[in-house]
């Protein structure tokens, strides 16, 4: 196995990344992954320091981890239930870093509830977050990627988007409207993928399968009847990495799960610092 380290003369050098919901998990992994080929990381989450979330990990231990394996990396606290939080992130983010020239959209809020009881303000913030929040951005970082003819985009979904199919006896009760979020968040992605195909600009999905992270141990998602599906959460972090790095003409609008996806490019995870 290669050793983990990070390469500032990477594939990513002098490219700048951005990485939503970086604190913990998924975005902690993607983020370490992207600084091991030499990006400049900005990591954004609404947890900075220790004691602003119950669940573990915060944006200051994600960058220092990166810091102390010699990658560049800072973090600006942003909540992205608020319009003026996701201006201000790609204002100070391009301020200090440059241009993004990866968007990674990973930030997520979920609740798990019937939709007979389901209630309206937590329906618009799970929206807001998970959908609103991640065209926004994209808007935002979109002008200059055009102009610079470069950039990726990727979105991170879920098996949820999937529509549930008969019989309905093992379907976990509460996850429609989280499935709503990323099966609009894949045709996003699509539908975005063709509107920049000719700017050289890549946006793709991928779907990380069942990660033990802090957020799914909250939902109790791994049990002993999924434990057995449980994937590595390197490889969500490579899938990410080979999504940004490949052609964009050639890798643009895929919507892909990380453990096949890999398997079907034959890469093997990098193990992560």
């Amino acid at each position: 196995m290669a050793e983990a380290k990070v390469n500032p003369n990477g594939q990513l050098k002098g490219k700048v990344a951005l990485v939503t919901g970086a604190s913990r998990g998924i975005g902690e992994a993607i983020s370490v992954r992207l600084a091991m080929e030499g990006a400049k990381v900005v990591c954004t989450a609404r947890t900075a320091d220790a004691g602003e979330s119950k669940l573990p990990g915060t944006l200051r231990d994600t960058i220092a981890r990166i810091q102390k394996a010699g990658g560049q990396a800072m973090f600006i606290k942003c909540d992205l239930s608020q319009a003026e939080d996701r201006e201000r992130l790609i204002k100070d983010a391009t301020a200090a870093y440059g241009p993004i020239d990866i968007l990674v959209n990973n930030g997520a809020v979920t609740f798990y509830s019937p939709i007979e009881t389901f209630a309206e303000k937590r329906f618009k913030l799970m929206m807001e977050v998970q959908v609103w929040a991640a065209v926004h951005l994209a808007q935002m970082v979109l002008p200059g990627m055009r102009e610079r003819k470069s950039g990726a985009i990727v979105t991170i979904a879920s098996g949820a988007a999937i529509h549930p199919v008969k019989p309905y006896e093992n379907i976990r009760a509460g996850g429609t409207v989280y499935g709503m979020c990323k099966a609009a968040l894949e045709r996003f992605s699509t539908g975005l993928a063709s509107e920049v195909y000719n700017d050289n600009v890549s946006v793709s999905v991928i779907s990380p399968g069942l990660v033990a992270t802090p957020g799914v141990a909250v939902h109790g998602l791994i049990n002993e009847k999924t434990k057995d599906r449980v994937a590595p959460i390197e490889n969500i972090a490579e899938a990410v990495y080979q999504l940004v790095t490949r052609d964009p003409k050639t890798i643009t609008g895929r919507v892909d799960h990380a453990t096949p996806f890999l398997k079907e490019l034959g890469v093997a995870a990098s193990p992560l610092v």
